[in-house]
Order: C-alpha cells, then sequence, then structure tokens
C-alpha cells in the first residue's frame, strides 16, 4: 500500500506541476483586434431618394424609399411568384456551390478545434513485453541460459505553455479564417438566389420580347395583304409592296436571335437549379403576373458594413492578417517545454507497482533562438505589410460596396422614369399606327407614314418590355446590395458543423456570425 500510495502522489505532483505552468500564460503579444468603423455618412447619394415617379402600365406603381428599414431574409417572395420562389428553393437544394461553402466553412472549423488542442498537455502511453534468453557467459558465469520476461509500461507527458500566446493568437487567426469561410457561405446564397431571380425575370422579359415580336409581325401580315391589294387596285407603286415584305421580313429576322437568348437563358437558369440543361422542363415565370415590391428598404450606411457578406468576409481577413502578426512576434520569444514521464520495469505483472520497480522524470526546456539572420524579424515585417495590405482591400471592399447600393438606388429612380416614358410612347405609337392604316385605306396618307409607325410601334413596344424587367432586375440588385437579409436565416446545414462531441464544441462560435 505504502508503495502505491508513492506512485499516486508522485503522479499528482507532476499533474500539479503541469496545472501550475498552464496558470503562468500571460497577455497574448501582438495587436488586439477591433472591429474596423463605419464610414461616418448618412446617405448612399448625394441627393436624397423618397420615391419613384408611377407610369400607367404594368409594374408601373410608385415605389417609396425607406431608411432605416431593416431588409427581409426571404425577399423574392415580395414579387409574388410561387414559382420564382419554387426556383429558389429547389436551387439552394441542389446546386454544389452551396454545399461546397458548407464543407469549406467545417473545414475550417476542424482547422480551429486541431489548433484548440495544442493548448493541452500531449500524453501517451506505452508498454512493452519482452521474452529474453541471455547466457550466463556474456556475465563470465557457468550455468544454463536465464529466460525471464520484462514488462515495461510507460506514461510520458509533454506541455509546452502558452506564455507569449502564440498559440492562442493562432486559434484566433484560425477562427478568423473559419468567419471568412462563414460570410463566403452567405456570400454563396446571396448570390445564387440573385442569379436565380435575375435568371427567371430575364427569360420572362425575353418570352415577352418574343410574343410581342410575333404580334407585330401578324400585324405586319396584315399591313402586307392590305398593301398588295391596293397594288392590285393600282392605286400604289411595286415598291411600296417591297417595302412592305422587307419590314415583314426584318422583323421575322429578329425572332431567331431571340430565341437563341432565350434558349441560352435557359440553359444558365437550369445550371443555377443544380440541374442540366436537357433536363428543363419548361417552368417559366409571366412578366405581367410579377408583383413589384413598393416599399423597399434602404439600411442604414453604419449597418451596411455589417450586412454586406462581402464586406465580413474582408474584415476576417484583416482579423486574420493581425492574429498571424501576433504568431510571428511570439515566434521570437522564448519556448519552453515541460515533460514527465513514469514507468515501471518488472519481472511480473505483479510487481509492476512496486516501488523498487518504479522511475519517474520530470524536465523542463527553455529555446531562444539568439541569431538566425534575421529570418524571424523579416517574416513578422511581411505578416505586417499583410495586415496592411488587408486593411486597404478591405476599405476597397466597402467603397464598392456603398457605389453598388447607390447604383441601384439609382437604377430603380431612372427605370421608373423610363417606363413612364416608354408606356407613353408604346400608347402614342399604337394610335399613331391605327391612325395612319385607317388614312392609308382611304387614301389619306401615303405608305411611307404607315411604315414608319408601324416600325416606331414596335420599337416602342420592345422598349416597354424591357424597361418594365428592369425594374424587376435592379429591384432584385437593391436587395442584393443590402445584403439579403441573411441574418434573418439559418444557413448553416449539418454539412458545415466540425465532428466533435458537443460538449467538447462548447466556447466556439457555432451559430451565424450576426451583424
Amino acid at each position: 500500500m505504502k508503495d502505491a500510495l508513492f506512485f499516486n502522489r508522485s503522479t499528482l505532483k507532476a499533474a500539479l506541476a503541469f496545472g501550475a505552468a498552464s496558470l503562468v500564460q500571460g497577455c497574448a503579444v501582438g495587436p488586439d483586434f477591433e472591429p474596423i468603423a463605419a464610414p461616418a455618412v448618412s446617405g448612399y447619394t448625394a441627393g436624397p431618394l423618397r420615391r419613384t415617379s408611377s407610369a400607367v402600365s404594368d409594374s408601373g406603381g410608385a415605389q417609396v424609399f425607406l431608411a432605416g428599414r431593416d431588409v427581409a431574409g426571404d425577399w423574392w417572395r415580395l414579387l409574388g411568384s410561387r414559382q420564382i420562389n419554387a426556383f429558389v428553393d429547389e436551387a439552394i437544394a441542389n446546386h454544389p456551390d452551396v454545399a461546397a461553402a458548407q464543407y469549406a466553412l467545417r473545414n475550417a472549423r476542424e482547422l480551429v478545434l486541431a489548433e484548440v488542442g495544442s493548448l493541452f498537455p500531449s500524453a501517451s502511453l506505452s508498454n512493452s513485453t519482452t521474452r529474453q534468453r541471455v547466457s550466463q557467459a556474456e556475465s563470465g558465469l557457468t550455468g544454463p541460459a536465464l529466460e525471464y520476461t520484462l514488462y515495461a509500461p510507460a506514461l510520458n507527458i509533454s506541455y509546452s505553455p502558452d506564455i507569449f500566446g502564440g498559440v492562442r493568437r493562432q486559434i484566433e487567426s484560425l477562427q478568423a479564417q473559419a468567419d471568412y469561410q462563414a460570410f463566403q457561405l452567405e456570400a454563396t446564397y446571396l448570390t445564387l438566389v440573385a442569379n436565380v431571380v435575375s435568371a427567371a425575370i430575364n427569360d420572362a422579359s425575353i418570352k415577352a420580347q418574343i410574343d410581342a415580336t410575333e404580334d407585330i409581325i401578324k400585324i405586319e401580315k396584315d399591313l402586307l395583304d392590305r398593301v398588295q391589294h391596293q397594288f392590285d387596285l393600282g392605286a400604289i407603286s411595286r415598291s411600296d409592296v417591297l417595302s412592305q415584305q422587307s419590314t415583314l421580313a426584318q422583323t421575322q429576322a429578329t425572332l431567331p436571335p431571340l430565341r437563341k437568348q432565350r434558349a441560352q437563358q435557359r440553359d444558365q437558369l437550369m445550371v443555377y437549379l443544380g440541374r442540366l440543361p436537357s433536363q428543363d422542363r419548361g417552368e417559366s415565370v409571366g412578366l405581367t403576373r410579377l408583383r413589384l415590391p413598393r416599399d423597399l428598404p434602404v439600411s442604414l450606411p453604419s449597418t451596411l458594413v455589417q450586412q454586406r457578406p462581402d464586406i465580413r468576409s474582408a474584415e476576417a481577413t484583416v482579423h486574420q492578417a493581425s492574429a498571424t502578426i501576433g504568431v510571428a512576434i511570439s515566434n521570437m520569444l522564448p519556448n519552453v517545454t515541460l515533460t514527465a514521464s513514469a514507468g515501471s520495469d518488472a519481472l511480473s505483472p505483479s510487481k509492476l507497482f512496486t516501488n523498487p520497480n518504479l522511475a519517474y522524470s520530470v524536465a523542463g526546456n527553455v529555446t531562444q533562438k539568439i541569431f538566425d539572420g534575421g529570418n524571424l524579424y523579416h517574416t513578422k515585417e511581411a505578416d505586417v505589410a499583410t495586415y496592411q495590405q488587408d486593411l486597404e482591400k478591405y476599405r476597397s471592399t466597402v467603397l464598392s460596396a456603398f457605389q453598388n447600393v447607390a447604383d441601384s438606388l439609382r437604377a430603380i429612380q431612372t427605370d421608373a422614369d423610363t417606363l413612364k416614358a416608354q408606356a407613353a410612347a408604346e400608347k402614342v405609337s399604337f394610335e399613331s399606327l391605327n391612325l395612319s392604316q385607317e388614312q392609308f385605306k382611304t387614301g389619306s396618307v401615303t405608305y411611307p407614314t404607315v411604315l414608319n409607325a408601324q416600325q416606331t410601334y414596335q420599337n416602342a413596344r420592345i422598349s416597354r418590355i424591357k424597361a418594365q424587367a428592369a425594374r424587376y432586375s435592379d429591384t432584385v440588385a437593391l436587395y442584393q446590395s443590402l445584403g439579403g437579409g441573411w441574418w434573418h436565416r439559418l444557413d448553416q446545414t449539418a454539412q458545415s458543423v466540425p465532428r466533435v462531441d458537443p460538449g467538447y464544441f462548447t466556447g466556439l462560435e457555432q451559430a451565424k456570425p450576426q451583424p
């Protein structure tokens, strides 16, 4: 019992020594990262924006800019299209970019946990059993050879206390990388959703242009019949018939490019949905069935830097570079390593833990590099330069983000004015075409007047459709430029969660970063 107690006391002393060493850890060297302040501005454009103009047309309602209004997490549902909702759900569930971003986040989190292990002692347990036969002649003795079995279990412990915080800075750097991947995941979601919605709107726009062109072709065919009849009566010249035939042929020639454009747009939409182009089932969105959101959120500039995934990713990169400086500084300072071992050598298992057969050792080692040709110093200076570089890249990202919002706001305002003008132009040109056709029947006007009227109407109708679609597309761009409301959703799945015991993961950030 006394021998066993001696072993336990020795082990306890070693454990207490390691525990005391862990408490010696001081503050981490290097700069402490502070969140970067938002630009001190109150708006995105030089002048205030309150509401757009309205037009007597489909999607012609006025839109109101609401400063400080939050962005909905499912903003695409405001368009009132079940088909778009289904497209978005399918894309999120099927697109490989989303799964890849989930696994990238998991990879980054696993690396954090791997580095956390460096804060703890490492212990290894070994055991060897050796059967030996030794000749007594080696010792100058006579007699039969000796045979015995040697049992030698051993426990080895090694610990490097993080006195200067180098390991903690490395964990901080890896955690910043995990934050970066989390926001890259949000950027992937946002880009994919915006691309899906925009592709569906573009498809609807091209389809509407094809339908309008086919309607115009019908009108021009009817007019060609009238012109041919007038020619047969001798009322007009052959050149007027040829002109109408040429106009009809030119209009018909615009259909194949539109159909090609739509086919390619459909292929792109299928890819966004995670399908192959051959898996197109023909689902589409009607441009006239979409609902234009009336109230448009305009986040405050002070919150935009917290909402944009690209800005948050850039900030995480700066944070990672800042922590790396601390790692480089700690590498220039002394390194302390504590080791301990305990074991036994015995001829039988029953005597393993008896006092004469026990052995242990405790050692401490301090190393400090005194000359390396400036390697560590310049490595640290390189990390400082990287930090400054990433900081400037962050500022560039902020500038681009504010430009995106300003461009979207201006586009929405201009789109409303454009649609108003195009709707009026279409109405006037249609009335002018009808009037000129009636006058042509009675001989009041010449055929060139009719030809000019139908070309004007054709251009006006196609331009109105494009202007109508632009209002939806630029509204989508605004929601995207404001961050897409990811903070109201839980976009991370089981694919992004490290494969560890939940208790071990306590204290590390599992949830999505909040703005």
